[in-house]
């Protein structure tokens, strides 16, 4: 039998005090820091600088001091008493975890444990994609659903409904891991994914451009883990892992949004002003300044607040957010989109920060220009630039006017001065502005363009045209997911419709064109092309990085080799609708003393030492011997 001790009134008082002191005690203890970013880092980073924000209720009123030894080299406060950010020298920190004590008129007031991590081996000298690849490009909310359990997520506002074309269908990490081996075997070698971190705006967040934590994953995605996760699935089939990062804009529900660090964190007007878009301003010596400051400072749409590049806090927030994702997610590349709608300086200094600590590492922009002048001016030691003393330090950039030429150009039969055939040989002829031709994403469409198989009415001789051109010429080609089983869409209907669903990535999809019995004959004929296509380029050298010899066109046919001291690759393409007879003696410069041409995808053998007869609207990739 258990005994009840009667307290006297008063003890019972006392005791009752005690514990509602003793809980807020743990309140203060515990609960004065929301948010700490980076969450952790690692030793032995070639900058030891690093740059904490710690977020909390009037954290900013606080003395703070480190354990084991590391040395506070600045603590910066702003006019918002809840953030305050701490630098440290992590320079000669082994591995390890320490406290940060936070006090008050001398007195500890509470702590927050933080971890310095061991970096991966070689993570520095990590190998990045380049000319040898093939790029696939995937929208990971329409590619796969390979987890119903996260559809919808009671803590992010838009649900599940995949009956709206415009809303959130469900696809995630787990439907990428899923269907590596597909990927794979089209010959991609690399995936560039539109972003992952949450968005969590109340509708239309599928494509995640308007990130409200950079510091996680969508939860509707999956989780910082299997992010990670896929990387490690990737480098198990020697694939890379290339993430789309957004350095111009987070969304209007970024955390920060709500309570920013400093009214400098952002650009602002004094009534809300979007970019003109206008970014030849930047170059421009006849532009007016605030035609510059709107195209730089300028929101992109309303639901996407500016980030101010030129504040040096949101220049290193920045710098280490992209760092901290590629050594904790084992990144091997980044996409930058927007990349020149950032301040110029501020966003060439994110750009060599990072190559400065990884100098293998690559980074593609978004630079979608109109002209190969304008676009040569953001590559990495650029003349054009120099001209402006200015250097973006951006190692590759996307081929805005070979997308351009291949958008259209095969749909226009008859050659002339300035159609057909001679739009992609003009691009080719400005190749001598760029500082690195091999290292430019070449593209015939995106997730913001229309479907090319849209364009040619799913001419599948007109599709294999534009991939021939994207698998042989210089540079590094990207495939948008389902164009090689010939998915449309039609930019005019809306996003929705260049964006849908791949068919087979969901429970009960009545098509399942992720694996060979599932494709319809029309389907398999798109994917067995573009397959035997990038994997014969995978092994290519003289594709990845030989030089090139074009012709000028004739009668809308157009003819360039590939050639290094081991091999030489002859493509001819008909754009015409006639069959062509192409007499070789005008290429005798490159055809030398070959006799033989073997197609590579046909595989049959063509005599080339008098002419050569070509289908209409068909190509040749010939191997000579």
């Amino acid at each position: 039998m258990n005994k009840i001790i009667s307290l006297p009134f008063q003890n019972r008082d006392f005791l009752k005090k005690i514990t509602v002191f003793l809980f807020f005690m743990s309140l203060t203890l515990h609960a004065q820091i929301d948010k700490v970013e980076p969450p952790f880092w690692y030793a032995g980073m070639q900058n030891p600088e690093l740059q904490i924000l710690f977020y909390g209720k009037e954290i900013a009123q606080y003395q703070v001091t480190a354990s084991n030894g590391i040395k506070i080299t600045n603590v910066k406060r702003t006019e918002n008493p809840n953030y305050i950010f701490v630098t440290i020298d992590t320079k000669k920190v082994a591995a390890t975890d320490f406290v940060f004590t936070f006090k008050s008129d001398k007195k500890e007031t509470f702590t927050q444990k933080y971890s310095l991590k061991k970096r991966r081996e070689k993570s520095a000298q990590r190998k990045s994609f380049d000319s040898s690849d093939m790029m696939y490009l995937l929208m990971p909310d329409r590619f796969a659903n390979g987890n119903r359990n996260n559809d919808s997520e009671k803590n992010t506002k838009e649900k599940n409904n995949r009956d709206l074309p415009g809303g959130r269908h469900g696809g995630d990490i787990e439907g990428i891991i899923k269907n590596l081996d597909y990927i794979a075997a089209l010959g991609a070698t690399a995936i560039w994914s539109t972003p992952l971190c949450e968005d969590n705006d109340a509708a239309y967040s599928y494509h995640t451009y308007g990130q409200s934590d950079v510091y996680k994953i969508d939860p509707r995605y999956g989780t910082n883990e299997d992010y990670a996760r896929l990387a490690t699935e990737m480098h198990k089939r020697d694939m890379k892992l290339v993430m789309d990062y957004v350095t111009n804009h987070w969304g209007i529900e970024h955390w920060m949004m709500k309570e920013l660090p400093t009214k400098e964190w952002i650009n602002h007007f004094d009534s809300y002003t979007q970019t003109n878009h206008k970014r030849t301003v930047i170059h421009d010596t006849n532009a007016s300044e605030i035609d510059k400051k709107i195209a730089i400072d300028g929101w992109f749409v309303p639901t996407m607040p500016d980030l101010n590049l030129k504040n040096p806090l949101t220049l290193k927030y920045l710098i280490q957010n992209a760092i901290w994702w590629i050594e904790s997610a084992d990144l091997d590349g980044f996409r930058v989109d927007t990349y020149n709608y950032s301040d110029p300086k501020g966003i060439a200094n994110w750009t060599k920060s990072i190559t400065d600590e990884y100098p293998n590492f690559n980074i593609v922009g978004e630079v979608w220009m109109q002209s190969q002048a304008q676009m040569a001016y953001w590559q990495k030691d650029s003349k054009i630039a120099a001209i402006q003393n200015y250097n973006s330090y951006l190692p590759s950039i996307m081929d805005f006017t070979l997308y351009e030429a291949t958008s259209k150009v095969f749909n226009e039969d008859k050659g002339a001065w300035d159609k057909g055939m001679v739009k992609i040989y003009d691009n080719f002829t400005n190749d001598f502005l760029y500082p690195n031709t091999n290292n430019m994403l070449l593209f015939v469409e995106n997730h913001d363009t229309n479907r090319i198989n849209q364009t040619y009415e799913n001419d599948i001789r007109k599709y294999k045209m534009a991939m021939t051109v994207l698998a042989t010429v210089r540079g590094i080609p990207q495939l948008y997911y389902g164009s090689e089983i010939g998915m449309a869409g039609d930019k005019n209907k809306g996003d929705a419709d260049i964006r849908q669903d791949f068919p087979g990535g969901w429970e009960g999809d009545p098509n399942n064109a992720f694996v060979k019995e599932g494709r319809t004959p029309g389907q398999s004929e798109y994917f067995d092309f573009t397959s035997k296509l990038f994997n014969w380029r995978k092994a290519k050298k003289v594709i990845h990085s030989g030089k090139m010899t074009h012709y000028i066109p004739e009668n809308n046919t157009y003819v360039y080799f590939r050639y290094n001291a081991e091999e030489t690759i002859m493509v001819l393409l008909n754009n015409s609708n006639e069959t062509k007879t192409i007499k070789t003696d005008r290429f005798k410069e490159n055809s030398k003393n070959f006799k033989t041409g073997k197609d590579v995808i046909s595989e049959l053998t063509f005599d080339i030492t008098n002419e050569i007869i070509i289908e209409p609207k068909s190509v040749l990739i010939l191997e000579l011997k």
